[in-house]
């Protein structure tokens, strides 16, 4: 089949993989994807539900990395709490359905959720009343490994989406698995008819990670999603006795590539000792050191976000 000129797109001229026709069209015979557009192609009966709930929430912002142990969710998280601390109405949707650890960093660990006739009631978080959904609070046991393929990710995550209490939010965050995943797609055709505002796109200042890091924006790119920038984490050491910065990696490339890609460059985040401590109690740097220099540098990141995605 003959894709669209000047498309960067998979998907072929006439290709009706968004319509009822899906898998079924007389242009489908033949595709290699026929199989699985009949079973995932289409308008979802659910959609209407899911657009009604994610209209409520006037900001959908999408928490990126090209890989893994770059501190992803720590920024996702620590993202969230700061943005509530600017009396901001928000909730995290965890989507690392593998690999969920949100609960603990913003301290709903071990805490069911409740199925009410409005939904599931997402957890709150003690640190400024974040909501919480995870399939970590789904689990019997904290460590039980969640061994699922593609279609039963992406039913769970419409779930979260479409049958969570979220209420009226400023902003919702979605913290997403390393890489370009089913997660990544599922949770951007979901959201498609209700505008999503973008993507933070985490990496570390190291020129490896900046690989991936490339194909997280080209991703981006294809699937129209707009990038609201790109946060460099870990980027130098802070002394926890003097307080100096020191480079113990490179520096600078988070920002050399914003610069390349031509889109914002929202801050660098240090490894800093009272964040490190307060990610593994599950703590608030803003309660606990509100003047250190990560809770300085996160502050800036969430007013950029929020200048970009109200501008």
């Amino acid at each position: 089949m003959e894709k669209i000129e000047g498309s960067e797109s998979a998907t072929a001229a006439g290709c009706p993989s968004e319509t009822e026709l899906a898998g079924k069209a007389t242009i489908c015979e033949g595709c290699p994807g026929q199989a699985l557009c009949r079973q995932q192609g289409g308008r979802d009966p659910d959609q209407e539900v899911l657009d009604t709930r994610m209209k409520a929430i006037k900001h959908k912002i999408l928490i990126l990395s090209g890989k893994g142990g770059v501190g992803k969710s720590s920024v996702a998280a620590c993202l969230s709490m700061a943005l509530a601390g600017l009396s901001k109405k928000v909730g995290v949707v965890d989507l690392d359905i593998c690999g969920p650890s949100i609960p603990k960093l913003l301290s709903v660990e071990g805490r069911e959720v409740i199925n009410s006739q409005w939904g599931w009631k997402p957890l709150i978080s003690p640190h400024h009343n974040v909501k919480v959904m995870s399939v970590g609070s789904l689990l019997e046991k904290t460590d039980n490994a969640v061994i699922w393929r593609g279609p039963r990710k992406t039913a769970l995550i419409r779930r979260f989406l479409k049958d969570t209490f979220w209420g009226r939010l400023d902003v919702l965050i979605c913290d997403t698995p390393p890489g370009t995943s089913d997660e990544h797609l599922t949770v951007i055709k979901a959201m498609k008819s209700t505008n999503p505002d973008g993507a933070v796109i985490v990496t570390t200042p190291q020129e490896v990670a900046m690989a991936t890091i490339r194909k997280e924006l080209n991703f981006c790119k294809k699937l129209g999603v707009r990038v609201i920038g790109v946060v460099e984490n870990m980027s130098g050491y802070v002394c926890p006795c003097c307080q100096e910065r020191t480079d113990i990696f490179s520096s600078g490339a988070g920002e050399r590539l914003a610069r390349e890609y031509d889109v914002p460059f929202l801050g660098r985040i240090p490894i800093d000792q009272h964040l490190v401590q307060c990610c593994e109690e599950g703590d608030s740097i803003f309660k606990s050191h509100p003047q250190s220099p990560a809770a300085a540098a996160l502050l800036q990141v969430a007013h950029k976000v929020l200048e970009e995605v109200t501008r």
